[in-house]
């Protein structure tokens, strides 16, 4: 077993004695009973008291054989209309990022990964953003980006 799939075994076992309500991750499917520990299939409640609040967002976790060293690639299923969110649906986030311009740490567990995600969800960062319309919204029209963000809530309701 590799460093990457031990360090998602023990991530697999921890995340079933603690994770926060409303909160999923589990390794993707592979047929026949089994699963690759190497992808999975996340999500997470939009918080409480935000134009997300309605929604559950399922996130995609593609792990490296590099991991905990480098971080998860995460995109959004389906992509979602935020400024941080490429149309692609992968997410732009610091601690999602390593070298130089990131802030990835291997000690960053994939529940802190979700919980950072969510966060990021009613706290967008202009000083990275991945979707043109959604920031020029976020920036200069607060009201219209909101109008367009209840949709996508409505959109990924269970």
């Amino acid at each position: 077993m590799s460093l990457a799939q031990g360090r998602l075994q023990e991530e697999r076992k921890n995340r079933r004695k603690d994770h926060p309500y409303g909160f999923f991750a589990r390794p993707e499917p592979s047929g026949e009973g089994s699963s690759n520990i190497m992808k999975w299939n996340a999500g997470f409640p939009g918080k409480k008291g935000t134009d997300w609040e309605a929604g559950v967002y399922k996130v995609s976790m593609d792990f490296s054989a590099e991991y905990p060293a480098k971080p998860p690639k995460c995109k959004f299923v389906p992509p979602l209309f935020h400024p941080n969110v490429y149309p692609s649906g992968m997410i732009c986030l610091s601690i999602l990022n390593d070298g130089e311009e990131g802030d990835w740490r291997p000690a960053i567990s994939i529940k802190q990964i979700l919980l950072g995600i969510q966060y990021l969800l009613d706290n967008p960062n202009p000083a990275s953003p991945s979707q043109s319309e959604a920031i020029h919204l976020y920036t200069n029209d607060k009201p219209a980006y909101k109008q367009r963000v209840r949709p996508e809530a409505e959109k990924n309701k269970l």
